[in-house]
């Protein structure tokens, strides 16, 4: 048997009557009668997960808070639905020729548990978007691109051309990505036309010769047609990889603005005759440190040519994907290259600092999709074709022992792909603690997303006001969190 109420006085009375008239919350009741009572949170839960730099915890829930009573913190994160911004397409990485091999050596269960933890929406990192290099990069088994001829030969109209060599690891890998996630994206690269179109007459460096940029166009657009005759969606290519780099190291071309200009034109034509009007042509796909590259071409190229710009992380800020943005506010902008390395700052400092610029302040400054560089790499960073001699896949895949681990850069991913949709909306989020930074996402369904970054080396209690309300988080040292109501 319940006690009786005890009735404390006549204004208290008043109050309670009152309260119960206009369903007031029972906690903002108890409020408003004892003196000191806390408020009950009543408002949407907030689930999050925490991934620390000492890896004690690796995307693991915390337990649930609430939002409840508005708390007036100067230094709370303040997020704005009403401010919008760009639309997220996704995450990813790589699935260059070494990846796909490394992965296509593995038991078929272990490939298949494998393509799960990387692609699956939901239980996975919830990787969507996956760059394709069009022949030989660095991370290849050997050199080759789609029309590869003997001594002088040449063929401008492509009639040697072929991307069987793609059906033997690459393609058979995609597939078996899409059936895991069926809405996943390519956006395609090519590290060096073939020989016969460029000056130094070899894929390791040098230049595409003039008389060669209507076959280059034309060869960009059959390799996409391949792909999609494959079933994989292209999304987006770009005309080459960094083309502010040519190095007799590995497969690279250098290509000024104007050229690059040139090919694009010619290749929004070739896409467009083939059916392919969906596949967007971003420039650059180069370092952040010139911006002023990737403005240029989208000034001097005819309309509808370019889509935007993409942008590499090894050189500048990443604010420097914002002058595009500003100067064609219409421009998707898509971070797509960013590796890993052995031997760096360790887990906590590259977690950090990919927290702060990959995701956080790419997203902050305008990117709609982000991906790192290869998906697999063996323990040595191979197979390799050159290039770089200490890079880290999303997935360290040793296949002697048929073992795969996850690195820094798959929590990462995680930490976004499983929990943002495409089609999410970035708002503002402003504010916080001092080393505490966020993104904000509104999802189609109408659900918040946040990423934070606690880059202090201190526990830090993060207030986030939203809508009338607050909610507190305890952000651990150095770690990096997903908050989502």
């Amino acid at each position: 048997m319940r006690p009786p109420l005890r009735i404390l006085g006549p204004a208290t009375t008043v109050v309670l009557a009152v309260a119960l008239s206009v369903a007031v919350p029972l906690g903002m009741i108890l409020t408003m009668l004892l003196p000191g009572a806390q408020a009950v949170p009543s408002g949407p839960r907030i689930d999050w997960v925490v991934t620390t730099g000492d890896q004690a915890s690796l995307a693991t829930p915390r337990p649930v808070v609430s939002f409840g009573r508005d708390k007036q913190v100067p230094a709370a994160v303040v997020v704005d639905d009403s401010t919008r911004h760009q639309r997220f397409v996704g995450v990813g990485a790589a699935m260059t020729e070494s990846s796909a091999w490394l992965l296509s050596r593995l038991p078929a269960e272990t490939r298949s548990a494998a393509l799960r933890d990387l692609f699956h929406p939901t239980e996975g990192a919830g990787i969507s978007v996956v760059r394709v290099p069009l022949g030989a990069s660095d991370f290849a088994l050997d050199d080759y691109t789609y029309d590869d001829l003997p001594g002088d030969e040449t063929d401008p109209g492509l009639y040697d051309f072929s991307v069987a060599r793609e059906h033997e690891h690459v393609v058979p890998l995609l597939r078996e990505a899409q059936a895991v996630n069926p809405s996943l994206r390519l956006v395609l690269s090519a590290w060096s036309p073939p020989a016969w179109m460029k000056d130094s007459g070899t894929t390791h460096g040098g230049s595409l010769s003039s008389e060669h940029e209507s076959a280059y166009a034309a060869y960009l657009a059959r390799a996409a047609a391949g792909f999609t005759a494959a079933g994989l969606d292209v999304a987006a290519m770009t005309v080459v990889n960094e083309p502010n780099h040519s190095t007799p190291d590995y497969p690279s071309t250098r290509m000024p603005v104007e050229q690059q200009v040139r090919v694009a034109t010619a290749l929004r034509t070739e896409l467009d005759a083939r059916g392919l009007t969906a596949v967007a042509i971003l420039a650059h796909d180069d370092n952040w440190d010139d911006a002023a590259a990737p403005v240029e071409a989208l000034a001097t190229a005819p309309a509808g040519t370019y889509a935007g710009a993409a942008f590499h992380c090894y050189a500048g800020d990443v604010s420097e994907q914002s002058a595009v943005a500003g100067a064609f506010p219409w421009a998707r902008i898509w971070t797509t290259e960013c590796t890993g390395r052995h031997g760096t700052s360790g887990f906590s400092g590259d977690l950090r600092w990919g927290m702060r610029n990959m995701l956080i302040g790419a997203f902050r400054n305008h990117s709609q999709a982000v991906l790192w560089w290869n998906i697999a790499l063996d323990p040595a960073s191979g197979p390799k074709n050159g290039g770089c001699q200490d890079c880290r896949g999303v997935l360290t895949v040793d296949p002697g022992t048929a073992t795969v681990d996850p690195t820094t850069e798959y929590w990462l991913l995680a930490h976004v792909g499983r929990h943002l949709p495409r089609g999410s909306e970035r708002v503002a989020s402003t504010g916080g603690p001092h080393g505490v930074e966020t993104a904000a996402f509104l999802t189609p369904d109408d659900r918040h997303v946040m990423l934070l970054l606690n880059d202090t080396a201190t526990e830090q209690t993060v207030t986030v006001r939203w809508n009338g309300q607050a909610a507190q988080l305890s952000l651990p040292a150095e770690s990096v969190a997903t908050a989502t109501w």
